[in-house]
């Protein structure tokens, strides 16, 4: 059961600056690893100063601007004193919402900013949110590291189903969140009495412990949220009881978390938040492929490696070519290589001779273009390049998965009818070539596609959200929550 929220944010001291609504970190804002510790300053800085681009491999969702006249930072620290009386002052502000992340992959940083253009969107000038790094920017060493380790174990698959599966034992994930408890509970309580938010909402299966712990120990604590990214299957480490609510996209998810402890109040089923230029229906397809120097006539295969651009993007580009070519001939398809921040492999691709027509694209700011121009994609199992892909209506043939992580995603486009996997090139390419043969089977898979996307997710996430907050039944950005910060 959710807790009864009532307008009246805590005490604020206003300061006169411009304020915005605050997106990714730029390097300059990260901390050096030699000077760890966390300081309210820090954040007051975050959110006074104006708006940073993403610094992120898997969206470019701007976050909107914050109208109000005034932003607001405390001059107390938060700690547990039930001796205090709660400050129940009124103030007009904007609602504060800090969102939790960790860059492990850009899936989460890209659902945090469609969320919080989502909210820019629906519930304009009343909204102030921050995108934070949870690990490297508020708990620190020795697990600021959590990136870099990521990007490490996503290139060695049997050392992250190790990692995986460590964390799926009950006793070894102990040991560690209470380790990890004991660097970072802190931190995370300098964090809230620096950005005082009414709302919490979690984008990452390891943004849930520390912070909810936090919260016990607050009089009137803000909602949590947990807003489930991974589409097949989940980690435990998603599903804590304490959250006020938990979206999950499938009902396949909905199942792990009732398993995991989860009331079935707890739970909403929308989708996954995808990028706001999905939040639209596409443009007519032979327009988009002029607008991208497309041939309007000629079947477009989309090869995605994600942001990183790995899971041999190259190979499997170069197999379908070949295959296209001696199957089809020079214009039964062309092909779309998105590379991601793989420079050194756009260049090597450009420089290639191809028997079809090719496009090599580095990281690229609209994917729903190139999505709403093809006829079917080749990519990695990520979720939201699946749900992204199920919203344009494409046919998906995966090309690899994470262990643990994402092998459920395979299980979903395969059971689902929208697709298939190998992790063979050449099978890869024999795939294509027969589907691009047959435009009924393309047809026919397309459909089933986009009866499973959800293009409207994001709306439907937030404004459930809202309702935590009251933003649904206030007018102006007058509104706010009873939230007491102790000190």
């Amino acid at each position: 059961m959710t807790r009864a929220f009532i307008p009246a944010p805590p005490t604020l001291v206003p300061s006169r600056t411009s304020p915005s609504t605050q997106s990714a970190p730029s390097a300059s804002l990260r901390r050096p690893r030699a000077k760890q510790t966390l300081r309210c300053a820090f954040f007051a800085s975050r959110i006074r100063s104006p708006s940073t681009p993403a610094n992120s491999g898997a969206s470019n969702t701007p976050g909107g601007n914050d109208s109000s006249s005034h932003s607001y930072h405390s001059s107390f620290s938060v700690h547990a004193n039930a001796n205090h009386s709660p400050m129940h002052s009124y103030h007009t502000s904007p609602i504060r919402i800090m969102f939790l992340i960790s860059d492990t992959g850009g899936g989460h940083r890209a659902s945090a900013q469609a969320l919080s253009a989502a909210f820019e969107q629906l519930y304009p000038g009343r909204i102030k949110s921050m995108i934070v790094d949870f690990w490297t920017e508020i708990v620190g060493q020795p697990f600021d590291y959590f990136p870099e380790g990521y990007s490490f174990l996503a290139k060695n698959p049997p050392l992250w189903r190790a990692a995986w599966q460590y964390g799926r034992f009950p006793l070894t994930r102990r040991l560690t969140e209470e380790f990890a408890n004991a660097v970072g509970n802190q931190n995370f309580r300098r964090a809230l009495s620096a950005f005082r938010p009414h709302l919490i909402v979690s984008v990452h299966p390891l943004t849930q412990f520390i912070p909810l712990r936090v919260l016990r120990t607050l009089r009137t604590p803000p909602p949590f949220v947990t807003v489930c990214t991974d589409l097949g299957g989940a980690h435990p480490t998603w599903f804590h009881r304490d959250a006020d609510l938990c979206f999950v996209p499938t009902d396949r998810v909905r199942q792990i978390a009732l398993r995991c402890g989860l009331k079935h109040s707890q739970l909403r089923q929308f989708g996954l938040p995808v990028r706001p230029d999905f939040w639209q229906d596409a443009r007519e397809k032979g327009a988009v492929k002029g607008q991208l120097r497309l041939v309007k006539e000629v079947p477009t295969v989309l090869v995605v490696g994600g942001g990183d651009g790995v899971g041999g993007v190259g190979r499997i580009a170069v197999s379908i070519a070949d295959k296209v070519h001696s199957k089809l001939g020079a214009s039964g398809a062309q092909l779309v290589v998105v590379c991601g921040k793989n420079e050194q492999l756009k260049q090597k691709l450009s420089g290639r001779s191809w028997p079809v027509s090719v496009q090599v694209k580095g990281f690229v700011n609209n994917m729903s273009e190139w999505m709403a121009a093809s006829d079917l994609i080749v990519s990695k199992a990520g979720p939201g390049t699946i749900a992204e892909a199920l919203i344009r209506g494409l046919p998906i043939v995966l090309s690899g998965f994470l262990p643990g992580q994402e092998a459920p995603n395979v299980e979903y486009v395969t059971q689902s009818g929208v697709g298939t996997f190998s992790r063979d090139p050449k099978i890869i390419a024999r795939i294509v070539s027969d589907w691009v043969a047959n435009p009924r089977l393309l047809e026919e898979r397309s459909k089933r596609a986009k009866v499973l996307g959800r293009p409207n997710a994001t709306y439907d996430i937030v404004r459930e959200i809202a309702k935590l907050v009251q933003l649904e039944h206030t007018s102006g950005v007058s509104s706010g929550v009873s939230t007491v910060y102790e000190g």
